[in-house]
């Protein structure tokens, strides 16, 4: 009989393909970013043929699709799963947050004005992470994408707790049409736009039926549980319908769609649907291919995004190549902190054309090399423990039983 060491290293193995997929993905994002601190010649040429921010996050939204809500099924508990979920986001974010306090030590002035005169609603929108839902401006740029994580991760617990959590293909197709019909019509920020005042009550409102619709599903049973689910899926639907910023109501939906292609090709994958079923969420990247049209680099890197993950998949049973595989480990890790490495650059050179081009690609591998090692400490010393404490917390008896998910 394996041992649990055993069964953790083949389950490894099996993820190592998804590992290297994050490891791509979070390198592409930090050239994107690096061409405004570090190669702006560059910036407007490359992103007129292919958005690599674009191909970097639809990477990780499609990853995060695949494996999130199966790691919620595996275990069949949702408290299980927000322990992991909890443990997995927020310890590496308190690093961002301490880098960014280090920054305004150092001088940065880089905080939203807003910080100043509407403290509570930016703080309590980033504790969320549904920030990007409720107009919060982002404390560092790349945490936008954590509000959609957070969406999803809130929608699959309503989804699981309702017994419909295997209609991944409708509710990829579903998001797909809202997002293709809704383009240009749905409202952006109609709820938090209009001062301080309305954004601090919509805010509270949020966090107040999150925190109790949570509530109802960890601790309730039957029709209570029912009812949670139900709060928390109705609050989270209407903030993407209408009070999305950045990237905007179209995207944002197609975001949440590409989430649920990459459930619908795991349960195809695992036999639980047929490849025909599945094979629908084909129109996911055509309607995003649609939506960016005029915008050539935006539909160029949804093709390369959905193209690269297919690959993945379909080479998935092969050896993935180590240092792909390793950058993937330590990729939360490069994803959140590397924009504080390029802030740190601008401090030194605010007008990079002034520098010659071979400083500054010395200093590019420079970064790149900090901020792989950096990476690697936070992943050991951050990430690992927070991992093995989630862990030793999932295995603890919960206090009152958890009632099962009614079955499709």
């Amino acid at each position: 009989m394996p041992t649990i060491l055993e069964a953790e290293q083949r389950t490894r193995r099996r993820m190592d393909w998804l590992d290297a997929l994050r490891g791509i993905a979070a390198v592409v994002v930090v050239f994107e970013h690096a061409f405004k601190f570090l190669l702006p010649e560059a910036r407007l040429p490359v992103k007129a043929v292919f958005e690599p921010g674009w191909y970097g996050v639809t990477v990780f939204f499609l990853v995060s699709g695949y494996i999130v809500p199966a790691s919620l099924e595996r275990q069949g508990s949702v408290r299980a799963f927000w322990i992991s979920r909890f443990l997995r986001l927020y310890p590496l974010f308190g690093v961002c947050v301490a880098g960014v306090a280090l920054l305004m030590a150092a001088g940065w002035d880089g905080l939203h004005v807003w910080w100043g005169a509407r403290p509570i609603s930016m703080a309590l929108g980033h504790l969320m992470m549904l920030q990007n839902l409720l107009y919060v401006p982002n404390l560092v740029n790349v945490l936008w994408t954590l509000s959609y994580e957070m969406a999803f991760y809130l929608l699959v617990t309503a989804m699981f707790s309702l017994g419909v959590h295997r209609r991944s293909t409708a509710g990829a197709l579903g998001f797909a049409v809202v997002a293709v019909l809704g383009v240009g019509t749905l409202p952006v920020t109609l709820l938090s736009a209009g001062g301080s005042g309305r954004m601090l009550t919509v805010v509270l409102v949020v966090a107040t039926l999150v925190a109790v619709g949570l509530t109802a599903v960890l601790r309730g049973s039957g029709v209570v549980r029912q009812a949670g689910a139900v709060v928390i899926g109705i609050t989270v639907l209407g903030l993407l319908a209408v009070n999305q910023s950045y990237p905007g109501p179209g995207q944002g939906l197609l975001i949440l769609a590409t989430m649920f292609a990459g459930t619908a090709l795991y349960r195809a994958e695992r036999g639980e649907i047929s490849w025909r079923q599945a094979g629908w969420v084909v129109l996911v990247p055509l309607a995003g291919i649609w939506s960016a049209r005029g915008e050539f680099g935006f539909q160029m890197a949804i093709a390369a995004a959905w193209i690269t993950f297919i690959t993945g998949m379909t080479l998935r049973h092969r050896k993935a190549p180590r240092a792909l595989t390793g950058l993937g480990l330590i990729s939360y890790s490069i994803y959140l902190l590397h924009p504080l490495l390029l802030e740190g650059v601008e401090r030194f050179w605010p007008e990079p054309l002034a520098v010659p081009l071979s400083r500054r690609l010395l200093a590019l591998a420079g970064v790149m090399g900090l901020l792989f090692g950096l990476s690697t400490l936070t992943w050991r010393f951050v990430e690992v423990p927070a991992q093995r404490l989630g862990k030793r917390l999932i295995s603890r008896k919960p206090p009152l039983k958890e009632a099962p998910a009614m079955r499709s």
